[in-house]
């Protein structure tokens, strides 16, 4: 594959374009954010996102994806960041669960988990690498009381993420800054420690995120992260096994899904020592971890749970769609909502089907060490 080329830094544009589109609505959470959109402005972000897929899966479209990799994350948590907040909560990511164990209590503990192996304590700076509406930052900030900078390419999200940090009187402790993590401007050698929770993903080439995480941790400093990456028994050459990750890549804004085998490679080429490496996905646990998507409500613990899962099963997502595309019909939510959700839909069943066949994981940890001399 040829380099991928950087994106262009337009902060200002970026900055504009969310101003018109969001509005005062990064006050408001999910659908209700979704009706508060400027229509005009929520048109140009669909049309920015779906031409990036008009092609399907050819090698053509792949690539424009791949350089274009900046606006279409932009673009894309422009559209679902609400839905992923009705959906899901603010923490927008997997997690091991258990019995008797509730949905957020799980998001908590896996937050935690990589903040433990991290050994993240009240004396660091810790970058975290695509830091989304800042959820798992609040939680790891709680539990280690260390500071954190978010890095954030999507500037309604940081107006949440923002909004959360100051809601919950730990803006003394949270930060966060607009950036592309292909190219960061921090300084070399800032921060303590480094992590990324399901974000990495959207990188055009691993080694290019991972790259700017080795510049920016200082010497001996450790890296963490929950990647998603197609497993060892994926194919590419099984049309449906790519089937598979095209319709993870759509409907969750990835350029391109990359394998176990490759991710485990950038980190190495970088100069990065892996210390600790496992699937958490593929430990044999007796609740998967897909099964808020594919609705199996046994396993709901509370009636927090029950109303979560129920929104994120099919039948509660095919309820939103519709409900959207009624909004829709209305002028109530802006046009091309509907597809959002079309998008989002066919993602979940793809994650479900790739974590029943385990040809993708979305816990792919990593435990990486800066070593404190250059080899």
């Amino acid at each position: 594959m040829a380099p991928v080329q950087l994106a262009e830094k337009d902060h200002e544009r970026d900055q504009e374009f969310t101003k018109a589109l969001h509005g005062e609505s990064y006050k408001k959470t999910g659908l209700s954010a979704l009706m508060a959109k400027a229509k005009d402005a929520s048109k140009v972000a669909n049309e920015g996102y779906f031409k990036h897929w008009d092609g399907g899966v050819t090698k053509d479209d792949e690539d424009k994806r791949l350089s274009d990799y900046s606006q279409l994350t932009h673009h894309y948590y422009n559209l679902v960041t609400d839905f992923y907040e009705y959906g899901w909560g603010s923490s927008f990511h997997f997690s091991r669960y258990y019995k008797g164990e509730a949905f957020r209590q799980a998001t908590a503990r896996h937050e935690h988990y990589l903040a433990h192996k991290m050994n993240i304590n009240e004396n660091m700076k810790v970058l975290d690498v695509g830091c989304g509406v800042g959820g798992p930052g609040r939680e790891i900030t709680r539990f280690t009381d260390c500071q954190i900078v978010g890095l954030n390419n999507n500037d309604y999200q940081i107006e949440r993420a923002n909004h959360y940090a100051k809601k919950y009187k730990l803006d003394h402790k949270l930060s966060y800054v607009k950036g592309d993590f292909m190219q960061m401007d921090f300084e070399p050698e800032t921060f303590d420690a480094v992590y990324a929770i399901e974000a990495t993903v959207h990188a055009p080439v691993l080694e290019g995120v991972y790259g700017e995480i080795y510049k920016v941790l200082k010497p001996g400093g450790t890296f963490g992260v929950y990647e998603w990456v197609m497993t060892d028994n994926y194919d590419e050459s099984n049309e449906e096994h790519r089937k598979i990750a095209y319709g993870i890549e759509v409907g969750d804004g990835i350029p391109k899904m990359y394998s176990r085998k490759v991710a485990e490679q950038a980190l190495k080429n970088v100069g990065f020592e892996i210390e600790y490496e496992k699937d958490l996905a593929d430990v044999n646990d007796e609740i998967p971890w897909y099964y808020p998507l594919s609705g199996e409500l046994k396993y709901c613990q509370t009636l927090s749970d029950y109303f979560t899962v129920f929104r994120t099963s099919k039948l509660g997502r095919f309820i939103t769609t519709e409900a959207v595309g009624l909004m829709e019909k209305l002028g109530v939510a802006p046009k091309g909502s509907k597809q959002v959700t079309y998008a989002l839909e066919d993602a979940a069943i793809n994650l479900v089907e790739g974590g029943r066949q385990k040809l993708f994981t979305p816990m792919m940890l990593y435990v990486a060490r800066k070593p404190i001399e250059k080899k």
